[in-house]
């Protein structure tokens, strides 16, 4: 069959699936127009040629849409497509499927449980490199202080925030100037 893939529309703008013949290979979130979230696609997957979604496929499809419309989906049953994928990801990703809809995990406590308590920056760069969007929901593992911002590449436009906010979770404010540069800074002298 070999790689294809197809663009649908979802409440958040038109998003992109790929697949082979073991399963999923990616999602790609909506980009600002629809011709960019084509080219990441044919970027990320050039040998994936535009047809018809079969079954499995079809399943993650109409999940993601209920899921970015506020409501519940189950993607247990979807089947992807590791290849290439490091051991450690993986273990990541299996994980952040288990988080449900509703709730989020920090980095420390996704390495607390994969017992790798030294690996929050491998968690975080695991999450960031997450091919899956929405079928593996690292949108719901965020860093300390709970601050929603940041997204994988395949994010395209959205922020973590927004996909929280249509599950209806709280999150924290992004990050102020004060925040990013009060750690770093140099004490002041005493006088």
């Amino acid at each position: 069959m070999g790689r294809g893939y197809t663009i649908f529309d979802t409440g958040i703008g038109r998003c992109g699936i790929a697949w082979g013949d073991l399963g999923i290979v990616g999602v790609q979130l909506p980009e600002a127009r629809e011709i960019e979230t084509r080219k990441r696609l044919f970027q990320l997957y050039p040998d994936a040629r535009e047809m018809r979604a079969p079954l499995n496929v079809e399943t993650a499809i109409e999940g993601i849409v209920t899921l970015l419309r506020g409501g519940n989906s189950d993607f247990s049953d979807v089947t992807l497509d590791m290849t290439g994928i490091p051991a450690f990801n993986q273990r990541v990703y299996a994980f952040a499927r288990t988080i449900p809809r509703g709730e989020t995990r920090i980095y420390d406590e996704v390495a607390a449980h994969l017992r790798a308590s030294g690996a929050v920056y491998s968690v975080a760069q695991a999450s960031g490199r997450n091919p899956f969007m929405i079928i593996v929901p690292c949108h719901r593992v965020l860093e300390a202080g709970r601050y929603a911002d940041r997204i994988s590449p395949h994010g395209g436009c959205i922020s973590k925030r927004r996909l929280l906010s249509i599950e209806g979770t709280h999150t924290t404010s992004s990050k102020t100037l004060f925040d990013v540069l009060l750690p770093v800074a140099p004490p002041r002298p005493q006088t």
